[in-house]
């Protein structure tokens, strides 16, 4: 029994939500509706003491150097630590007096709620081009969910004409680290007018560690360093992240891996005939009229994906992380047809 009309969820990854609305369903319930790697970064040991102490000032400011260096930011102090990227949006929106925000839409819907519980009038635009007359600008880049990719050339354009009337161009490349480094505008943000947004636990796997960075010029991002206070990051996501983000070896595998798990998926999906009309190498968008059917037919196999309320064709799928995982959602798909 399906509870309700098993609308969509607000995020991804409430799979308690899920066994709410499907309950009966198969255990262990899957979650395929986020777009966090399925193969995460290995733990590393840990001393009891850094859970017993505030964190060290020596520990962040390696951890900060070690995201300098991976997302190409022009210096460490340009580089901010967050406990997630989410905590950023609000002090990032807040950078601005109450104006206009432009969003290119249709993204990931925090960006819309922060900005407006800070007093913006918010506009949604699928246009780059629509962007440059607002206070702040935000673009989601490889864009959530459909993977949009955005040349940084267009972006820095961008960031030139929203310069002219001190305008600020926020750029979240949650799921950059699959992509080309040279697509990231963290370079760029000696502009004066640009902050980049980057997520550590979405391509590392642990977003329980809650990590995020933000990268600007660096009196932006003293003001938002002094927003979040002292030992905003804990100890052992320092310590983790540190090690995770110096570990070339592994991102660079792990890129190809989840290239070859995002191929596998879509000959999956296509398989069933099921459109997929974009995504990154961590999660897949599929079109289909039959969405809301399918959704609640995986529901009910105990696997949730993303639905989407204002989009009712549209479904998000993340990348399984075992070959169970995979037949259980190739079961559940078989004799979906379009």
């Amino acid at each position: 029994m399906v509870s309700q009309a098993a609308e969509p969820l607000e995020h991804g990854g409430d799979l308690s939500a899920a066994r709410r609305l499907f309950p009966g369903a198969p255990e262990p319930f899957i979650d395929l509706s986020t777009g966090i790697n399925p193969y995460p970064y290995p733990l590393p040991h840990l001393p009891p003491a850094l859970f017993e102490r505030l964190p060290q000032a020596d520990a962040l400011a390696r951890l900060i150097a070690a995201a300098a260096k991976l997302y190409g930011a022009p210096s460490p102090a340009c580089v901010v630590a967050a406990p997630g990227t989410q905590s950023l949006l609000p002090l990032v929106a807040a950078l601005k007096p109450a104006g206009q925000v432009a969003i290119l839409g249709p993204t990931y819907a925090e960006h819309a709620r922060t900005a407006a519980l800070a007093g913006h009038r918010v506009i949604e635009t699928r246009e780059l081009t629509k962007l440059g007359d607002a206070d702040l600008a935000i673009v989601v880049n490889p864009n959530n969910p459909d993977g949009r990719l955005f040349a940084a050339a267009d972006l820095l354009a961008l960031a030139e004409k929203l310069g002219k009337r001190a305008g600020i161009l926020v750029v979240d490349e949650a799921f950059m680290d699959v992509e080309a480094p040279e697509t990231s505008l963290a370079g760029g943000v000696m502009r004066g007018n640009i902050i980049v947004l980057r997520s550590f636990g979405k391509f590392f796997g642990l977003a329980g560690v809650r990590l995020g960075f933000a990268i600007a010029a660096e009196d932006i991002a003293a003001r938002l360093r002094t927003s979040l206070g002292p030992w905003a990051v804990s100890g052992p996501a320092i310590a983790i992240c540190e090690i995770a983000l110096a570990d070339a070896a592994w991102i660079e595998a792990t890129r190809v891996r989840l290239a070859q798990a995002a191929e596998r998926l879509d000959r999956l999906l296509a398989g069933v005939g099921l459109g997929v009309a974009g995504g990154t190498s961590l999660f897949r968008l599929a079109r289909t009229p039959a969405a809301a059917a399918l959704y609640q037919k995986l529901g009910r196999a105990g696997i949730l994906v993303r639905r989407f309320a204002e989009h009712p064709t549209w479904l998000r799928f993340g990348l399984p992380g075992d070959e169970e995982i995979w037949q259980r959602l190739a079961n559940a798909l078989a004799g979906n047809t379009r």
